[in-house]
């Protein structure tokens, strides 16, 4: 028998070959789905609608579907385009397991070394080059040979899971940014930022130029608000009328600096030393007997240099490159 909650049924379905849509192909899905249940008996009242109103209703009715299996089907903005992607997220457990359905434990630390790479580059830049993400390959302890390397960065980026810029530096992607923004916020609490417009993870934007301000946006959110406003919202420094005007800070890879790369970072983890009896916590590559600064990145061979406080979504992060 035929019901209206069958086009609920057909999206899902399609959306097993594709998880990852933008906002234009999920919608034309939708409506084709609906046109497919309406042909199977032409008497159903199915509500289907152009207007945001209405996709927002079915959005949220898909969702209410996909409780039960711990997942949502979430949207954000592409920091590239702007345009609005909408992937199926997993909600519980390690979120980098999701790759072990077309990657081997190996190949996933691979991938987790070139976020880590990622996320920790100085100067809010997000960004590292097809060396370094190469070099990450004999930190492993694990036969995978350079050339091997070349090939798995290859399909990280053709699957949707990085993104290869022009220059040839490795990014975060959307697919990355939605599905595994629970494992980045609670690896890297500091270095996750928000934009101050959509409140999203942002890692290609500007920054306002005042040293003392947080204020960070995406392209697509400074384009939007730059129309109604000339000045920072938060310290009211005026601003250009295009972020490629000059004087904002580029967040992402407008912000990498020659030799940025030339230096491995590493994130340090603090020891609990409270417990003689356990020596549970090390970090990986510590001296046992010398605790280290809490969550703090540095280069192999400097000394440690603790950040200033965090104040919550990252807006804390210290900006003294500024």
């Amino acid at each position: 028998m035929v019901s209206s909650t069958d086009v609920q049924k057909l999206f899902l379905q399609s959306l097993l070959s594709r998880p990852f849509v933008s906002a234009t192909l999920a919608q034309t899905i939708w409506a084709r789905c609906v046109a497919a249940v309406k042909a199977a008996d032409p008497t159903l009242q199915i509500q289907h609608s152009s207007n945001r109103l209405a996709w927002d209703d079915f959005v949220a009715r898909i969702n209410v579907d996909l409780n039960g299996l711990d997942l949502e089907f979430k949207n954000l903005h592409d920091e590239n385009t702007g345009r609005e992607m909408y992937c199926l997220v997993n909600l519980k457990g390690d979120d980098v397991a999701q790759l072990a359905t077309d990657y081997t434990p190996n190949e996933i630390a691979f991938f987790k070394a070139i976020l880590e790479q990622i996320m920790l580059a100085p100067h809010e830049s997000y960004c590292i080059s097809s060396l370094a993400a190469l070099r990450e390959v004999s930190n492993l302890k694990s036969s995978m040979t350079k050339t091997q390397g070349e090939l798995l960065l290859s399909s990280f980026v053709a699957k949707g899971w990085l993104h290869k810029t022009k220059r040839g530096r490795y990014t975060l992607s959307t697919r990355t940014e939605l599905e595994l923004l629970q494992y980045l916020k609670s690896t890297y609490p500091e270095e996750v930022l928000d934009c101050n417009v959509c409140d999203k993870i942002i890692t290609r934007g500007i920054a306002c130029p005042n040293a003392d301000c947080q204020n960070r946006m995406h392209f697509h959110c400074f384009a939007t608000y730059r129309r109604q406003k000339g000045t920072c919202p938060d310290c009211t420094t005026d601003w250009p009328r295009e972020a490629t005007d000059g004087g904002l800070i580029p967040i992402g890879e407008g912000a990498a600096r020659d030799g940025q790369d030339a230096k491995r970072r590493v994130r340090v983890r603090s020891v609990d030393t409270s417990d003689d009896d356990s020596d549970e916590g090390d970090a990986e590559g510590e001296d046992e007997d010398e605790p280290a600064a809490t969550q703090q990145s540095m280069d192999v061979d400097e000394d440690i240099k603790p950040k200033k406080e965090g104040k919550g979504k990252g807006k804390g992060k210290a900006r003294a490159r500024r």
